[in-house]
C-alpha cells in the first residue's frame, strides 16, 4: 500500500510511523489519560485497514485525520489534543516554505500528484517541469498575496475550486474562439514579423498552425478555429494551379480541353489540401507550447458556415481530408498508428448531412467511421443549438450555431445582436451580424455541490442557505478573476489583443472594454450534481423522485448568474466543469470532512457536472435525452457522452446515435477505447487492475505495466487524455458501464 506525502512523493505505507506518532502524543499526558500499548497498536491497525478500504492512494493529511478519529474513539481526548497540537506546530513550520519541496520533488519526478495532474502533459520533460515550477510559484503568490483568505481556505478545503491558480499571478485568461478569418484575410503579426494574406491553401494552413501555437502560449485554456476560415483559400489555390497547368501546356505547345484541364487542376488541388491538412494535424501534435504541452485546440467543421455553395463544396473537401487523416491516426515512436489527443474535432450535424440521401451524408459516414476508431469527432446538432442559442432579436429555431472554446466552454449568445458595435475593432466586422469569433472566457471557479448537501445534513432549508453562501463565495472568487484582468495592456499578448486573434487594439491600450457587456464570459462551474441529489433525496437524479430537485439546483445557479450579470454587466454563465485532477481532490475532501457515505462519498471521484453516474445502468438514447435538459441549464458549457464498445464493425449503430443527437441534444460524443501495447503489439483494451491498494494499467495479453510502453487514450473531460490519470480519475474510468 502506498501513501502520498505533502511534497507529492509517493512512498510505501509504514504502520510503525503511525504507532510512533501516537506514542509521542501519549507520552505527553498523565498516566491516567494514556492509551495502553495495545490500544496504540489497535488504533494504528484500524487506520491501516481504513486506508486499504479507501479505494485510492491516501495522503498524509488523510492518515492524520484517521489517527485523530481513532484516538478520540478510544476516549483519550487529551492524547488527541496533544496530537492535534503537534500537527498544528508542524503545519506552521511547513507554511514557511512548502514551495521548495514541491518544486524539487517534481524535478526529480517524485511528485505523484503533479505527475497525474494533466493527462496531456509528460512531467518528465524539461519544458513541462519548467511550467510546473512556474506554476508552483504562481500558486504560492496567489494563495499568500493575491486572493482573499476565505477564498483560499474554501479552495484548500475543497468547498470550491479556484481553477488554474498556477497562471493567476499573470494577467492571463481561459479560453478563446480565435478570429482566424480576420488574421488570414487581413494579415497579422507573429513575433514582430508581418504575415500577409496567404496565396495558397497550404500556406494558409501553415500560418494557422503558427497562430494556434502563439495563442496557446498566451492563455491557459482551450482554443477553437473553424475550417470555414480556410475554405476561401481552396479557390485561391485552384486558380493558382490552373494558371500553372495552363503555363505548362503553353510551354510544351500542347492543347487540352477545359474538362481535362479541370481534371488535372482538381487532382493537384486535392493533393495540396492533403498536405495542408497534414500540416495542421502533425504540427499541432508535435508543437510544444510554453506550458509544456501540445496546443489544446479544437477544429470546427460546419458546412452551413460557408458563404456560398461553391465555398461549401470546397469546405467539404477539407472536412473529408481532415476526417480521413484523423481516422488514420499518427505513428508512435515504434511506427504504429495510434490515436492522438489533439486537435479535437467537432462535426456539425445539419440538414445537408444527417440523413441518407442528403448531399453530404458521405461525410457523416466518414465521421462515424472515424469516431468508432479514434473517438473523434464530437457532434453538435445545428437543429438543437439554433433552438437554444438566441442572440438579440432571434427566435427559437433561428438562433446561432457555433463551436465551443476548447472542450465545452460556450460563449453566451450575442446580446447586442450586432457584434457589440465592433468593440474589438476586428477588420472582418459585419454590422448587424452576431459575433462569436474573437470572443473569450475570463476564467472559472467551481462549486462542490456534494459538500453543500452534506454540510446541510439533509435539512432542505439549511441546504439553500449554505448554497447561497457558497455561491457568493464563488462570486467573490470570480470577481477576483475579473479584476485581475482589468487594466491588462494589449502589449501583454499582442497576438491576442493587437493582431486579430481576439482584437486589434492599440499598443498601450487596456483590454477593459472587452470584459464587459457580454463580449467575454466568466464561468461558475459546478460538480457532483448526482451525489448532491442522491444525498438530499435518497435517489439518483435520473429517478423521478430526484430529478425535480436536480432541476431546482441548476435553475438556482442560473438565477444567481443572471442576478450578478444584471448588477455588473458581466456575462456570468453556468459551466459544467470538466473535472480532471479536481475530481480526486473533491472526493478526498468529502471523505475527510464527512467520512464514507455509501453512494455519495465512497468513491475516489465525484461525478462531472450533471452527468449520469458512470456506474449507473442506462440506455444510450435515454441518457442523451435525460441529459439534454441539463444542457439547456448549463449555457456556459456542457457536453454529454455515451460509453460504447468497439463499434468499427457496426457503423450503422454509430450513425443511429448521431442522428439521435441531431434530434435531441446540442452537444455530445461517443466514448470508446483506443489502446496499444508496445511490448507485445496488443491493440485491444488495456485494463485497470489493483496492485497493493493502487490502480495500475496492465496489458491483458502480456502483463506489461510500464506506462512508458503503453499507449492508452481515454476520454476524460470532453477531450482525450494520453498521459494517464490520478487514482480518482482512474477509478472513474474503471467503473464506467457501457450504454450501448
Amino acid at each position: 500500500m502506498k501513501i502520498i506525502k505533502r511534497s507529492g512523493t509517493e512512498v510505501t505505507f509504514d504502520i510503525e510511523k503511525i504507532i510512533s506518532a501516537i506514542k509521542a502524543a501519549n507520552a505527553e499526558v498523565g498516566d491516567s489519560e494514556r492509551l495502553t500499548d495495545r490500544q496504540v497498536v489497535y488504533a494504528a491497525q484500524n487506520v491501516a485497514e481504513a486506508c486499504e478500504k479507501c479505494g485510492h492512494t491516501v495522503s498524509v493529511e488523510e492518515v492524520q485525520d484517521m489517527v485523530e478519529d481513532e484516538i478520540m474513539a478510544l476516549d483519550r481526548y487529551e492524547v488527541a489534543r496533544r496530537y492535534i497540537i503537534y500537527r498544528y506546530v508542524q503545519g506552521l513550520k511547513r507554511t514557511k516554505n512548502t514551495t521548495d519541496d514541491k518544486i524539487l520533488s517534481l524535478i526529480e519526478c517524485n511528485n505523484e500528484e503533479v505527475k497525474q495532474e494533466n493527462s496531456n502533459k509528460n512531467p518528465t520533460v524539461n519544458s513541462v517541469q519548467r511550467d510546473y515550477m512556474a506554476g508552483e510559484v504562481s500558486k504560492d503568490l496567489t494563495q499568500r498575496v493575491l486572493l482573499p483568505e476565505d477564498v483560499v481556505a474554501a479552495h484548500n478545503e475543497g468547498l470550491i475550486h479556484f481553477h488554474d491558480s498556477d497562471y493567476f499571478a499573470q494577467h492571463m485568461h481561459n479560453c478563446d474562439l480565435v478570429n482566424l478569418e480576420d488574421m488570414l484575410q487581413n494579415g497579422t503579426v507573429i513575433s514582430g514579423t508581418l504575415i500577409e494574406r496567404p496565396h495558397s491553401f497550404s500556406t494558409a494552413c501553415n500560418i494557422a498552425t503558427q497562430i494556434i501555437a502563439q495563442v496557446a502560449s498566451c492563455q491557459y485554456g482551450g482554443q477553437s478555429i473553424s475550417l470555414t476560415h480556410l475554405a476561401p483559400f481552396v479557390e485561391v489555390s485552384r486558380q493558382k494551379i490552373r494558371r500553372q497547368v495552363q503555363a505548362e501546356l503553353d510551354q510544351f505547345g500542347f492543347e487540352a480541353d477545359e474538362e481535362k484541364i479541370s481534371e488535372v487542376v482538381e487532382g493537384r488541388l486535392r493533393d495540396e489540401i492533403r498536405r495542408g491538412v497534414q500540416t495542421i494535424q502533425y504540427q499541432v501534435v508535435t508543437l510544444m507550447t510554453t506550458n509544456g504541452q501540445a496546443p489544446f485546440v479544437t477544429v470546427f467543421m460546419y458546412l452551413n458556415e460557408a458563404r456560398s455553395e461553391a465555398e461549401k463544396r470546397d469546405l467539404a473537401m477539407i472536412i473529408e481530408e481532415t476526417l480521413r487523416q484523423r481516422y488514420e491516426g499518427v505513428k508512435n515512436e515504434a511506427g504504429v498508428w495510434i490515436t492522438p489527443a489533439f486537435p479535437k474535432l467537432i462535426y456539425v450535424l445539419e440538414e445537408d448531412n444527417v440523413a441518407e440521401g442528403t448531399p453530404y451524408f458521405y461525410l457523416t459516414e466518414l465521421a462515424a467511421k472515424c469516431t468508432a476508431k479514434r473517438m473523434v469527432p464530437d457532434y453538435i446538432s445545428e437543429k438543437k443549438m439554433r433552438e437554444l442559442k438566441l442572440s438579440k432579436g432571434e427566435t427559437e429555431g433561428n438562433g446561432d450555431c457555433y463551436t465551443c472554446m476548447g472542450c465545452r466552454s460556450f460563449l453566451t449568445p450575442d446580446r447586442s445582436g450586432n457584434g457589440y458595435d465592433n468593440v474589438a475593432r476586428a477588420l472582418n466586422y459585419e454590422p448587424g451580424k452576431p459575433k462569436y469569433y474573437g470572443r473569450f472566457n475570463q476564467g472559472v471557479v467551481t462549486i462542490n455541490l456534494p459538500d453543500v448537501a452534506l454540510s446541510s445534513h439533509q435539512d432542505k432549508e439549511k441546504f439553500w442557505k449554505i448554497f447561497d453562501e457558497r455561491l457568493e463565495l464563488c462570486h467573490k472568487a470570480l470577481r477576483c478573476r475579473h479584476e485581475r484582468l482589468l487594466g491588462t495592456l494589449s502589449d501583454a499578448a499582442p497576438i491576442l489583443w493587437q493582431y486579430g486573434a481576439l482584437a486589434r487594439l492599440d499598443k498601450g491600450e487596456t483590454i477593459d472594454k472587452l470584459l464587459y457587456g457580454g463580449y467575454s464570459t466568466i464561468s461558475l462551474g459546478y460538480a457532483g450534481l448526482y451525489e448532491c441529489v442522491k444525498y438530499m433525496t435518497g435517489y439518483s437524479h435520473t429517478d423521478e423522485n430526484g430529478t425535480p430537485f436536480a432541476m431546482e439546483v441548476m435553475q438556482h445557479m442560473n438565477d444567481k448568474c443572471n442576478e450578478w450579470k444584471a448588477a455588473e454587466n458581466i456575462d456570468y454563465s453556468i459551466y459544467g466543469t470538466p473535472l480532471e485532477s479536481t475530481t480526486y481532490k473533491f472526493a478526498k475532501c468529502l471523505q475527510r470532512r464527512f467520512g464514507i457515505i455509501p453512494g455519495v462519498t465512497d468513491k475516489g471521484y465525484i461525478t462531472n457536472s450533471y452527468h449520469v453516474h458512470v456506474s449507473e445502468e442506462i440506455d444510450a438514447f435515454d441518457k442523451l435525452k435525460f441529459e439534454s435538459q441539463f444542457q439547456r441549464l448549463s449555457p456556459g458549457g456542457a457536453i454529454s457522452y455515451v460509453e460504447v464498445p468497439n463499434m468499427q464493425d457496426n457503423l450503422k449503430a454509430v450513425i443511429r446515435v448521431m442522428q439521435y443527437i441531431y434530434e435531441n441534444i446540442m452537444y455530445a460524443e461517443l466514448n470508446t477505447k483506443s489502446d496499444y501495447c508496445q511490448e507485445c503489439g496488443y491493440d485491444g483494451e488495456i485494463r485497470i487492475v489493483e496492485d497493493d491498494g493502487k490502480l495500475v494499467w496492465e496489458c491483458p495479453n502480456c502483463g506489461n505495466r510500464n506506462q512508458e510502453k503503453l499507449n492508452v487514450a481515454r476520454r476524460t473531460c470532453g477531450y482525450i487524455g494520453t498521459q494517464f490519470w490520478n487514482q480518482g480519475r482512474t477509478e472513474e474510468i474503471r467503473d464506467r458501464v457501457l450504454h450501448l
